[in-house]
């Protein structure tokens, strides 16, 4: 769930992982959908032209991703190739009633150079005025772009430094807001070339637009009610899990043999968001998961990712990992472990895990049968963990002292029909929860 967004500026990485969301708006101000989206958002959406769709697009991830509040500052961090949703944000954020829009773009061509060419100090220098510009957006809403256009272009780079390659103190004072939940934030996919012929072999930007439309349920005639009742069904499923007081949960699977303890001080949540002045937003578009935060002192055994990873430009694949006692002790993977490796050494917290998610068949990602090399799809595609840092949101006050802190939380792909995922309870017994991508649980 929780995501971590791009940081911005030429020299920064692209956000790894994604995150979580929205439930049923009320009619107050600051509830998510309480300001109509464009007419032009409704049904139609495929046939639209190509300014009242990205218009559509950008009023939805406005509204309803992050929920920007009249007298906001929006501020919105985007790579250059993302241009044209970016200055439709930025209307959309106006539309909304934000004060103003601050607009910083990141060139990964730049980052290439820093990693390739940079001393090592350059790898994780954060400038002075990038600090005080995070912290000055406490209040405010924030907004990040995804969808690779060059998701190669770090691929022949030293693994290693790819994944050393990262704005630590801009990372942490992000973390900080979200303990806090001093920000409404979202981060929303730009259809772009590149990144379709990544997922199709072919630059077919208007395919890719189909799908992103029918998982952000921007296809529906009115899409914020369909993401009320979409939510709420996620709420109800969360409630569930809750109510068990699971001890632990266990994976089996090809490859995976791995139990996890839960906190009996953490909820189940879906991805429904509320900043401490009561804002509700999405912070990712699409959402399709329930999670929690572990305990991140129990985890033993092993677990195999089911999908491609793309991480810092590059693609891992058939990655697993090796768990004792919390903590990752060793990754292995057909292509790509350096970078994992890599990141796992940055922080002294990064190898133990901060999110269980649980995803079932019924996933609009999943039924359009797409891998889309980007985090913030693939992950709402199926059940993932994810590394680092924990997710706050799922405590009532101040976080458990287990919750995993790091400066980084990287989401990862374990489910599909072959992986059963049970509940254990604290006498021992064995509930099931998914079997073959079926949700087991009564609803």
């Amino acid at each position: 769930m929780a995501a971590e967004l791009n940081t911005g500026v030429g020299s920064t990485e692209p956000a790894e992982s994604a995150g979580a969301g929205f439930a049923g708006a009320g009619a107050d101000s600051t509830g998510v959908g309480s300001t109509e989206p464009a007419e032009s958002a409704g049904a139609g959406f495929a046939g639209a032209g190509a300014g009242s769709r990205l218009d559509a697009y950008a009023d939805l991830a406005v509204r309803v991703g992050a929920n920007v509040q009249e007298g906001q500052t929006l501020f919105l961090i985007s790579q250059v190739e993302h241009a044209p949703l970016t200055r439709a944000l930025a209307q959309a954020a106006y539309r909304a009633g934000a004060r103003y829009v601050d607009v910083r773009y990141a060139d990964q061509h730049v980052r290439r150079a820093m990693i390739e060419l940079g001393p090592d100090e350059a790898l994780t220098h954060t400038p002075e005025w990038m600090k005080v510009l995070f912290e000055a957006q406490d209040g405010h809403a924030l907004m990040s772009t995804a969808g690779d256009p060059e998701p190669k272009l770090l691929s022949d780079l030293d693994g290693e430094r790819v994944g050393r390659a990262r704005m630590r103190e801009l990372v942490q004072i992000h973390r900080e807001q979200m303990v806090r939940r001093s920000i409404n934030w979202s981060i929303v996919a730009y259809p772009n070339a590149g990144w379709a012929r990544q997922v199709f072999g072919e630059p077919d930007v208007a395919k890719l637009w189909e799908q992103i439309a029918y998982c952000t349920r921007l296809d529906e005639d009115d899409p914020v009610a369909a993401w009320r009742e979409h939510m709420a069904r996620l709420e109800a499923r969360a409630a569930k899990l809750t109510e068990l007081k699971l001890d632990a949960i266990h994976y089996t699977g090809p490859g995976t043999d791995l139990t996890v303890g839960l906190l009996d001080t953490a909820a189940w949540r879906s991805a429904l968001f509320h900043t401490a002045s009561g804002i509700e937003y999405v912070p990712n578009m699409p959402t399709e998961e329930v999670f929690t935060t572990p305990d991140s002192t129990r985890a033993e055994g092993t677990i195999r990712s089911s999908r491609p990873l793309a991480l810092l430009g590059e693609i891992v694949q058939g990655l697993q990992l090796t768990v004792r006692d919390g903590k990752i002790v060793e990754v292995q993977a057909d292509k790509g472990a350096e970078v994992v490796r890599g990141q796992l050494a940055t922080d002294e917290r990064a190898a133990y895990f901060g999110e269980l998610a649980l995803v079932d068949g019924t996933s609009r990602v999943g039924h359009t049968g797409t891998t889309f090399f980007e985090t913030l799809y693939d992950e709402n595609a199926t059940c993932h963990i994810a590394y680092g840092f924990g997710v706050p949101e799922v405590f009532d006050g101040e976080p458990d002292e287990r919750m995993n802190v790091a400066t980084l939380h990287v989401d990862f792909m374990v489910g599909g029909p072959e992986l059963s995922v049970d509940g254990i309870t604290k006498d021992g017994r064995a509930i099931p929860i998914l079997r073959e991508d079926i949700w087991q649980l009564e609803e």
